[in-house]
């Protein structure tokens, strides 16, 4: 196995199913059973999920919402869906634990980077939510940040597509797929497939980033191993 220890960051829009807004029973069988798998194989994971099926704080202003007020909603989204997959990993078997990045006892334990890496070290999945527990900041971000704090061989963001393109594969069927990127480059081209902030984060950290399609059975288990699998942005 390549990584031992991995921040995985889900959509929270993938975990919606196809129509990305609401809890797909069957995303989170399948997420809760590839992830088990890995954890059986030995790998850490820690787990950083949006709440944007639930509810988007970006962008909440344009509808009439306080932005601070929008980005607090949906921290409480982020967490609504890590209590889902939490219920998911432990049906299948897994030890998971919630923590949160504001305090909400007994919903989660407050989230501290030695208990989570405690839990992580005796086998239990780490699933982080409430973003940062700032506003203006992404989950994206978010899951850059515990990555980098957790000490992780790896970022790797579960998308719906398998990896990075230089524009929309589902909109545009002429799009081309990057193999490897740099993070410089990813900036430079504002692709969007995370946000600047957590690019940057990253690239200070020297933290690696796969991009890849999670919704296929298998995927997740072969980026651990090392197979080629997505776009790998690196320095």
């Amino acid at each position: 196995m390549k990584y031992k220890r991995i921040l995985l960051k889900l959509s929270g829009e993938s975990a919606g199913g196809p129509d990305g807004t609401g809890l797909d029973t069957a995303v989170l069988t399948s997420y809760a059973r590839q992830i088990t798998d890995i954890v059986n194989s030995g790998c850490q994971v820690a787990v950083v999920i949006g709440g944007g099926n639930i509810f988007r704080g970006l962008g909440s202003a344009g509808e009439g919402y306080d932005r601070v007020k929008g980005d607090q909603m949906g921290m409480l989204a982020t967490v609504i869906n890590s209590l889902a997959l939490e219920s998911f990993l432990v049906r299948a078997g897994c030890n998971a634990k919630v923590f949160t990045a504001i305090r909400m006892e007994p919903v989660g334990e407050l989230y501290s980077r030695d208990k989570a890496s405690a839990a992580l070290d005796c086998g239990c999945v780490s699933i982080l939510a409430g973003g940062t527990g700032n506003p203006f900041f992404t989950t994206d971000t978010a899951a850059a940040l515990r990555a980098v704090e957790l000490n992780c061989d790896v970022l790797l963001k579960g998308t719906r597509v398998d990896g990075v393109y230089n524009a929309d594969p589902e909109k545009d069927p002429s799009a081309v797929k990057f193999e490897t990127l740099t993070f410089s480059k990813a900036i430079e081209k504002q692709l969007r497939v995370m946000d600047q902030t957590a690019f940057a984060m990253c690239s200070e950290n020297g933290m690696p980033l796969i991009v890849f399609d999670m919704n296929r059975e298998g995927n997740l288990m072969a980026v651990v191993e090392g197979s080629k699998c997505g776009t790998l942005i690196t320095l």
